[in-house]
């Protein structure tokens, strides 16, 4: 059935649907399977993602009519429809009238993404009128308040030195907070990986204790704050409450040092939201596992990690893992900076559309996957500032001389860079990111070439 007459309207001017306010716009890539129309499967998306059915049916009145998804822009030869959905179609809060990510998701990816006459569909981009902007929750707590524990400047207060305990798995509790020890000699921040919880061989309630001492002896050692990101990730919102406040129990003073890790994609929006409402004091770590599923350049359906980092700006992330650009192990390329700038700025352009946040916190970009002191310097110039927290497992741990050493190489790093040093000049007053050049020597012979002649290293 051909719903065009009814789920389209070209005629509609998007710079008329942003000035009204009324209107959620997505902007998708589609192709129709074969056999069908490019305008007449759009205008069945919008149905069926609004107020469609696959037939005329009695209950439709006038109003039902009045909130119908209308595609507005089609471009065949791009491949790219975009459609206006009426802010009334998405649920409301019983509690406290506030709206939900689950609804959006609902209605805009949804039943959309399984039609028949539908061969891909992925969502690249979205616009929130400010009538729904401040609907969401949006982030309590982002990157200045850890400056501000670190003791920094609450703008720019730059690089935070982090890093992910390794092995993922495999560490009993006594090791595992050794190694928590041994970094935070030098660094700042340790998250935990995202499988790691409650296994039997390291049972939260013995592992957090013996970290949260870990934290203490590093901070009467160094004189410096600490920072542990815990994973509180579970099936059952009862189960992850129940890992939180043991947690804040543990680290009891020193419980503002903490922040909440989530498995957002796997575990959900209710899972987000429930940290973010629980818990308006703790930074929420975002964790993205499993969104390559949908995410990835090469998916044909879902949506982009552009439109993931947005939506977690939404619901409230204090930060969230954006890739490393291309200059790490992860998926990616240069351009995915614009992630990071939507996310982070209050007024942005997205692919699609430009969006203003109209005050609300900006989630911090956290930056894991494959970095090591050498590759730092081009990310840091290819996004523009250093004001992140980076998570380098390898690049800690697999510094040739300790842990410690290669988190003050990633600070060195960032020095270099801010500094506008040339790396190779830098490193030779340097010695923590000098050596970072023989721990990592397959990235100094593609990024340095002739490093070894320049830094005096004939191995």
């Amino acid at each position: 059935m051909d719903q065009s007459a009814r789920y389209a309207d070209l005629s509609l001017k998007e710079e008329d649907l942003i000035k009204g306010d009324k209107h959620i716009l997505v902007a998708y890539h589609m192709q129709p399977a074969a056999g069908y129309g490019y305008l007449e499967t759009a205008a069945h998306i919008a149905a069926e993602s609004s107020t469609g059915t696959n037939v005329e049916v009695c209950t439709t009145d006038e109003f039902t009519k009045g909130v119908d998804a209308l595609v507005y822009f089609i471009d065949e030869a791009k491949g790219v429809m975009k459609v206006a959905y009426p802010i009334d179609l998405f649920d409301r809060n019983i509690i406290d009238g506030r709206t939900m990510l689950v609804s959006f998701l609902t209605l805009c990816i949804g039943n959309n993404q399984g039609q028949g006459d539908v061969k891909c569909l992925k969502m690249h981009d979205f616009y929130v009128p400010w009538s729904m902007l401040r609907l969401f929750d949006g982030p309590a707590m982002n990157i200045a308040d850890m400056w501000d524990i670190l003791g920094r400047p609450r703008v720019d207060g730059g690089y935070i030195a982090g890093t992910i305990i390794k092995p993922k798995l495999g560490l009993r509790p006594e090791p595992f907070a050794k190694a928590a020890y041994q970094f935070w000699l030098g660094g700042d921040f340790i998250k935990n990986d995202e499988p790691q919880g409650n296994q039997v061989f390291c049972p939260a309630k013995k592992v957090y204790p013996l970290v949260y001492d870990a934290m203490k002896r590093a901070m009467d050692e160094t004189g410096q704050a600490k920072l542990f990101s815990a994973n509180i990730t579970a099936d059952d919102h009862y189960e992850m409450l129940a890992r939180a406040d043991f947690i804040l129990e543990t680290f009891g003073p020193d419980a503002n040092k903490v922040a909440f890790l989530v498995d957002g994609y796997v575990g959900g929006p209710g899972m987000v939201t429930t940290a973010r409402r629980q818990y308006p004091n703790q930074f929420l770590h975002y964790h993205r596992a499993g969104h390559g599923a949908v995410t990835s350049p090469s998916a044909l359906r879902g949506y982009s990690a552009f439109v993931l980092s947005k939506m977690s700006r939404l619901q409230g992330a204090s930060g969230i893992h954006v890739g490393t650009m291309g200059y790490g192990k992860m998926e990616g390329g240069k351009d995915d900076r614009n992630i990071a700038y939507m996310i982070e700025r209050d007024s942005a352009d997205g692919p699609y559309y430009h969006q203003e946040w109209h005050g609300m916190k900006a989630t911090t970009p956290i930056i894991s996957g494959g970095m090591n002191a050498l590759r730092l310097p081009g990310f840091f110039e290819n996004l523009g500032h250093g004001n992140v927290i980076n998570t380098s497992g390898g690049g800690s741990y697999g510094h040739i001389d300790s842990p410690a050493a290669g988190a003050i190489s990633l600070r060195q790093s960032y020095e270099c860079w801010k500094s506008g040093a040339d790396p190779i000049e830098f490193a030779k007053e340097h010695k923590e990111f000098a050596r970072a050049f023989e721990s990592f020597p397959q990235d100094a012979d593609k990024i340095f070439p002739g490093w070894r002649e320049k830094l005096g290293v004939h191995k």
